[in-house]
């Protein structure tokens, strides 16, 4: 693993300062949830890895959680078994993360780096994911690349984030997602929203030829729909209702070719 660190693009450079500037907030604000969900729990709802079964089991395995944040995810696993290493482009997510990793009487590596291009050697992990981490918030033209490098043969690539739906119905500046179609379908890339981090999207087909052209196999595509009386401190009963009608989030699921 080579620590120098190639130079950042603009946007990653932007939302390494951002996530700097907003990481306490942010843990003060969501850290309870995550907390109480015991960390292995998906998207704003926190739906149960152990109901969900994304991961499967990661005991023994090398897993590298690709935009870890405070790490509630890796913790959990590593009280799993797995051996995890935590990457994430802020440095204060990542002190928040040694806190909690000090709290919970576990130990891994923590790096601090751009998913866009990472410090690690060829094929150095079986699994792969994140849970609205690097995958939203840097470039998946360059992500997904990476992450195919970084992946032994039959390795395992998830990932949650935001649908494509809900970025066509949720215009920068509004408070919730509305029930028209506010984006052009075809310009889903960057998508940027005043004083937030910059984040990522693309229209299905680019997702699946991207894959395709990086090695990786469409094993599934769970979307996941809140139960009705879900709360979450990322979103609020309007939020709730809208995604019990349509995908707010979904998590892809992929192999690395052999």
């Amino acid at each position: 693993m080579s620590d120098d660190e190639p130079r950042l693009s603009d946007h990653s450079a932007y939302n390494r300062r951002a996530w700097d500037e907003h990481s306490a907030a942010y843990q003060a604000e969501h850290g309870p949830q995550l907390e109480a969900s015991g960390g292995a729990a998906w998207g704003v709802w926190q739906l149960p890895e152990a109901e969900l079964a994304v991961l499967g089991d990661v005991r023994g395995l090398d897993v590298l959680e690709f935009g870890c944040g405070a790490a509630q995810w890796s913790i959990a696993l590593a009280a799993l078994g797995a051996s995890v290493t935590g990457l994430d482009n802020s440095a204060r997510q990542l002190e928040h993360a040694r806190t909690l990793m000090a709290q919970a009487g576990v130990d891994f590596p923590l790096v601090h780096a751009n998913a866009e291009a990472t410090p690690f050697d060829d094929a150095s992990f079986d699994v792969i994911f994140c849970d609205h981490g690097a995958m939203t918030f840097a470039d998946p033209q360059l992500t997904v690349p990476e992450a195919a490098r970084l992946l032994r043969p039959g390795g395992k690539l998830a990932f949650s984030m935001s649908t494509p739906i809900l970025d066509l119905a949720w215009p920068a500046g509004a408070e919730h997602p509305g029930e028209r179609l506010a984006l052009a379908y075809w310009d889903l890339h960057v998508l940027e929203d005043p004083g937030e981090a910059v984040s990522f999207q693309l229209p299905y087909g680019s997702w699946i030829r991207l894959f395709a052209a990086n090695g990786l196999i469409v094993e599934d595509l769970i979307e996941l729909r809140p139960p009705p009386d879900a709360t979450s401190s990322y979103r609020d009963e309007t939020d709730r209702a809208w995604a019990r009608r349509w995908p707010m989030e979904h998590i892809w699921r992929l192999r690395r070719s052999a």
